[in-house]
């Protein structure tokens, strides 16, 4: 498989691996509404703030959104977007390895981008994610040639890409979704006599219908009735009446690889061209063949979204259909050549998760795919760096959570409610010889040493424990003395093994089964035999934890 190089790119593969795990502390003035839930808005570098949530969310998140810098040369006003291509490389190669890891199996990435960069991001995905996880390239139209100034020859530009990865394309979760489409044209033919047996048919233009309804015979009278507007006025009206007729409304088309049977029908149906032909089919509907095609019923096209009955179509990988315009008022947030309409991360949401699932944006911007997130009843994380974390994100999240009525408020009958809590990156959590920092709490360490002997994760930062037993991992329990758990910070206390604190730890396994136990602590006061005769592996703290 190609893979893509650049100057710095071996110091690079390794700064994933390099970059500290820090605390996430609460900030419990700075979050809003109802804060038990689990969403979370985290201010600070999104590189540390990824390697942060690891212990806690690996594996679990179910849908991942970004808008990432496009690198377009322009001077944003709240990101570099300046950077050389190497540094852009450099920023997003550990970035894409962390947002894999934090990726439920199941999962899904869809990554923004425009087109001087897409290409490089397409190798680079391919790497990290595997080129056989490819999903697909959507082209998304953001505007109109109207209004351009044309500073370079070629093409005028009027889409951006999103990049869409599974984790497991196997295992992928997808939602395929239908979009309202124009009435067709194809579907110009209903039956009258819908009810009578089908060799009794009798199929009529639409067009006919219409003009009888206008008291008008031909599209002359249309134009002179209704001006240079006509064709769209009728258009309109033919769609309307379509959906009126949706159950007699059909279109001739032809078979899809036809077998000898359908073939000759359909040259009996050439020589009897008012007579309609019934193909039987076990276990769902028949074929009607008339005027040499097959009978395709316009009500097949039509679903119900938002509680209107539209006719649709299923979604490709053109979107034309969402409007950027009008979008610097969503949320009644600023945020200048980078914002993106609720509609499209709608869509994304819509295509990935299902109500309560989890959506992480590591570049949460102006804080629309958590706004979105919030109104559609999922679970979130956002990350953004600095202040605009708060002025910004956290102040439009409150505006949706006391009910604002922009974006797609309105479609989904939002009203407000929902909360978020509100964290910044801590101290880390291992010096530099990658010891464990004294001053780390229980949850946390917890939280590491679950991460770090199983790699799946523990918990999340917003649950507490006062047991010593973190889990039973693939027949092996895990157990820790730390911090005073006990609420004994003496010698023969909370954290050393002895056989008090041994049958504490068993008293909290409460009953479960497993082959073996793994215990850490500061020391051990129990013999090797004991330890063997027991099936324990004791660790040392600090010594016997390293950062992964």
């Amino acid at each position: 498989m190609p893979i893509l190089n650049w100057i710095t790119k071996d110091k690079d593969l390794q700064t994933a691996a390099k970059t500290e795990y820090r605390l996430l502390n609460e900030i419990s003035e700075l979050g809003y509404g109802d804060k038990s839930t689990e969403n979370m808005l985290i201010e600070g570098d999104n590189l540390e703030a990824l390697k942060a949530l690891l212990p806690f969310y690996a594996g679990q998140v179910k849908c991942i959104y970004i808008d990432p810098p496009y690198n377009t040369g322009a001077a944003f006003e709240h990101y570099d977007d300046n950077l050389e291509h190497s540094q852009w490389l450099a920023m997003m190669y550990p970035r894409l390895e962390l947002l894999r890891e934090l990726l439920a199996e199941d999962g899904s990435i869809y990554v923004q981008i425009d087109n001087a960069e897409q290409p490089y991001l397409k190798v680079i995905m391919d790497e990290i994610f595997h080129r056989r996880n490819f999903v697909q390239m959507v082209s998304v139209k953001r505007a109109s040639p109207a209004g351009f100034k044309v500073i370079n020859p070629g093409p005028l530009t009027v889409t951006e890409y999103i990049l869409l990865y599974a984790k497991n394309k196997e295992k992928l979760s997808y939602y395929p979704q239908r979009i309202p489409v124009k009435y067709d044209k194809n579907y110009d033919l209903y039956i009258k006599n819908l009810n009578a047996s089908p060799e009794l048919w009798e199929l009529c233009k639409l067009t006919d219908l219409l003009y009888e309804r206008w008291g008008i015979s031909t599209w002359q009278e249309a134009k002179q009735k209704y001006g240079e507007n006509w064709k769209i006025i009728r258009e309109a009206a033919l769609g309307d009446l379509a959906l009126e007729l949706k159950d007699s409304v059909v279109s001739v088309r032809d078979p899809h690889k036809p077998s000898e049977q359908i073939k000759r029908v359909l040259n009996m149906s050439q020589e009897q061209r008012n007579k309609v032909f019934i193909i039987p089919r076990e276990n769902y509907s028949p074929i009607y063949i008339y005027n040499g095609g097959s009978l395709s019923f316009y009500k097949e096209k039509l679903r119900e979204i938002e509680g209107v009955l539209t006719p649709t179509e299923l979604l490709t990988d053109f979107w034309a259909d969402i409007n950027y315009a009008g979008i610097a008022q969503e949320g009644k947030t600023q945020f200048k050549n980078s914002k993106k309409p609720e509609m499209l991360v709608r869509r994304v949401i819509d295509l990935a998760t299902k109500e309560g699932d989890l959506i992480l944006d590591s570049f949460l911007g102006s804080g629309t795919t958590a706004a979105v997130a919030q109104k559609m009843g999922r679970c979130y994380i956002g990350i953004e760096m600095g202040e605009h974390a708060k002025t910004h994100c956290a102040e439009r999240l409150k505006k949706v959570i006391e009910g604002e009525q922009g974006g797609i408020s309105k479609s989904l009958k939002w009203n407000g409610g929902g909360g978020f809590r509100y964290y910044i990156l801590g101290e880390t959590v291992f010096d530099s010889e990658g010891k464990i920092n004294p001053n780390i709490k229980f949850p946390n360490l917890a939280a590491h040493i679950w991460f770090s002997e199983t790699k799946t994760p523990w918990n999340n930062p917003a649950k507490k424990t006062a047991s010593t037993v973190l889990g039973i991992h693939n027949g092996v329990a895990y157990a820790l003395l730390y911090n005073g758990i006990l609420g004994d910070r003496t010698v023969n206390g909370g954290n050393v093994l002895t056989s008090k604190t041994l049958e504490i730890i068993k008293q909290d396994l409460q009953g479960q089964d497993y082959e073996s136990i793994v215990i850490y602590g500061e020391y051990s006061r129990l013999g090797t035999e004991r330890l063997k005769s027991e099936n324990i592996e004791f660790k040392q703290t600090p010594y016997d934890i390293k950062k992964r």
